[in-house]
């Protein structure tokens, strides 16, 4: 539930022979088609986001059953697997010519990542324009995570803005996070504490690559903007498939690096706990999650033990692919204190 970028959580990977899920036919998304920018990486494997996180069961109409492949150091289930999940349930029970404009879901419990979750599809709603489904993740016979996905038949419009993208270095140009972390971690003037920090951070078998643009903020002892770009994108290859699998992934990563940017202004505090509480996706042009997309996240509101984010993921050619919204929990104590 807590989301990945809280640097108390290490997720180990699981590895689990699964079949390849079944492709769904090609469909585009509504707004402008993404470029094809070929991968630097061959030959390409097929992505473990496919192969397994995607790879529902179905044991009965509109039931499916999906598995955890992370496991986090806090024994709870990652935020974003449960939402990559729910959005692939409700999107197997629309017609395929329809689109995910956007996904609204409220973290209820903690999941255990050690037993299935069953996805409950309701067809709430199917209108000529909007279909909307409403999915219920349940452990042990109760909601872990209630889900609102709202899917959209393509239509035209006179109405076209965006904001501007921000100018940032290409992927090419920086270094991943294992190698930034490996830097921090030669640092013979490296406190302690930060030190040990870095034995939380994000390992390398998290299905995703992530390229900050700033350093990250590995040592909490001096205070920074709450505001974080990264380009991100799925490991392996996902390729052209229906755009609707892309947008699953992205549901995925848009938890990673999330509600931790809340407390980069507060290096005299340390969280004790932090949970994702309601997350937001609006989805307005197709786009390749297994291709480098800026994660443009900012903090605009803290208070009352809550954290407000939102974020943008771009793609390579300034297009806005997603807005992402999320409030979380977050429970701090000082600098020194003993959890």
């Amino acid at each position: 539930m807590a989301e990945m970028d809280r640097q108390s959580e290490q997720l180990k990977y699981v590895k689990k022979n699964v079949e390849n899920s079944n492709t769904l036919g090609s469909e585009p998304c509504n707004g402008t088609a993404a470029p094809r920018v070929p991968r630097c990486s061959t030959p390409e494997e097929s992505s473990v986001m496919v192969t397994n996180v995607l790879n529902l069961e179905k044991l009965d109409t509109d039931l499916y059953r999906g598995n955890s492949y992370w496991i986090p150091n806090t024994q709870r289930m990652f935020g974003g697997e449960m939402m990559c999940q729910t959005l692939r349930a409700a999107a197997n029970c629309v017609p395929d010519q329809l689109s995910i404009h956007s996904l609204h879901c409220y973290f209820i419990t903690p999941g255990d990542p050690t037993v299935p979750v069953e996805y409950h599809v309701e067809r709430t709603r199917d209108g000529r324009s909007f279909s909307l489904r409403s999915v219920k993740a349940v452990q042990h016979g109760k909601p872990i995570l209630m889900c609102q996905a709202s899917f959209h038949a393509h239509q035209p419009s006179p109405l076209a803005h965006q904001v501007t993208m921000p100018t940032v270095p290409p992927p090419e140009d920086l270094r991943t996070m294992e190698e930034l972390v490996n830097q921090f971690a030669n640092d013979h003037h490296l406190p302690e504490r930060d030190r040990e920090a870095l034995d939380r951070v994000v390992t390398p078998e998290v299905p995703l690559e992530v390229k900050p643009v700033n350093m990250p903020a590995f040592s909490r002892s001096v205070a920074i903007q709450p505001r974080k770009l990264l380009w991100v994108r799925a490991k392996g290859h996902i390729g052209d498939v229906d755009i609707r699998q892309h947008c699953c992934v992205a549901a995925y990563l848009s938890d990673f690096s999330l509600l931790g940017t809340a407390v980069l202004s507060y290096a005299d505090f340390k969280p004790l706990f932090s949970a994702s509480l309601d997350h937001a996706m609006w989805f307005h042009n197709s786009f390749r999650a297994d291709e480098w997309m800026l994660y443009e996240i900012e903090s605009t509101w803290a208070g009352h033990t809550r954290g407000l984010v939102h974020g943008r993921l771009w793609r390579r050619d300034g297009v806005l692919a997603v807005s992402i919204a999320q409030e979380g929990l977050l429970r701090m104590v000082p600098q020194g204190s003993k959890l």
